[in-house]
């Protein structure tokens, strides 16, 4: 029986932001001729997760989110619930996407982690060891949590070049918001990298192993 992978992004109004979550969703299928891959969201865009695991058969969910936040443990938790279709680790936090943020960043005298801003004490966790091992301070697009543009401007009082490290994977209103922070740089989106269309497979194949193991 054929394999499915359901990948799982957000959802955004963002024209740019929605190319390229579905060229990301486009580029893992390329990369494994003969795997369904079927896109679906849990806001905002539809079709919604549990739509397409109600149509789907055999099939793997990989949350296209960075974190176990309440979209992962409660949203897709809900979708799949009543199906044998495991739920693979969201893709962050993961060496490969610092590594592409260390990739892209400008020599600067100071890095400020920018991230979407959720009272998830999970998520907030995840973004905090990102920012240690980035060497970075903490700023949220929304939310509770010191503002971008704040940690920005305080970082522009004892130093002359700051950078954002846009822990965003697709273009949209937050991802708009960290040109506006004062910064001297912002770095791309993660879903740019192609590297992370090989991070959203080896969660799949992780998954698979360990069923498959445990099936033995």
């Amino acid at each position: 029986m054929p394999e499915t992978l359901i990948a799982v992004a957000h959802g955004t109004r963002s024209p740019a932001g929605r190319r390229q979550i579905q060229n990301l969703a486009a580029a893992v299928a390329r990369r494994r001729p003969g795997l369904d891959v079927r896109l679906c969201y849990v806001d905002v865009q539809e079709p919604k997760v549990a739509e397409i695991v109600r149509t789907a058969k055999n099939a793997v969910v990989v949350p296209l989110l960075l974190s176990c936040g309440y979209h992962v443990r409660v949203d897709i938790a809900e979708a799949v619930a009543g199906t044998d279709f495991p739920v693979t680790a969201p893709l962050g936090p993961d060496p490969i996407l610092l590594e592409s943020l260390r990739r892209n960043l400008p020599k600067a005298d100071a890095v400020v982690l920018a991230a979407a801003g959720s009272s998830d004490p999970l998520w907030r966790a995840d973004i905090e060891s990102v920012a240690d091992q980035l060497g970075a301070a903490v700023g949220y697009t929304s939310g509770s949590g010191p503002r971008v543009a704040d940690v920005v401007a305080g970082l522009r009082r004892t130093n002359r070049t700051v950078a954002v490290a846009a822990y965003l994977l697709a273009e949209g209103l937050f991802y708009r918001t960290l040109h506006a922070a004062g910064a001297d740089s912002v770095t791309p989106p993660l879903c740019h990298d192609p590297a992370v269309a090989d991070l959203v497979l080896r969660r799949f194949d992780a998954v698979r192993l360990t069923t498959a193991g445990s099936a033995l």
